[in-house]
């Protein structure tokens, strides 16, 4: 169990980071997803689902495959 505890704080420093990214990450997409209600393909309920719940890939896909043109509105 101490190893366990030492291990997590040994990495700390390195998780901390990845964890802020992440969470800004997913809250930029989302707030994207609900201004943006243009899609290629998918609606707006999906996209927060997967923005939300696929950590680091469901942002990526949003922006790379999901998100429409900006000027179809």
């Amino acid at each position: 169990m101490n190893t366990d505890l030492n291990m997590l704080i040994e990495y700390l420093p390195f998780l901390v980071p990845l964890i802020i990214l992440q969470v800004g990450l997913a809250i930029f997409s989302a707030i994207h997803v609900i201004r943006h209600p243009h899609y290629r393909f998918g609606n707006q309920i999906m996209w927060l689902l997967i923005v939300v719940f696929l950590q680091f890939v469901g942002p990526l896909a949003y922006f790379t495959i999901g998100r429409g043109d900006q000027d179809a509105r």
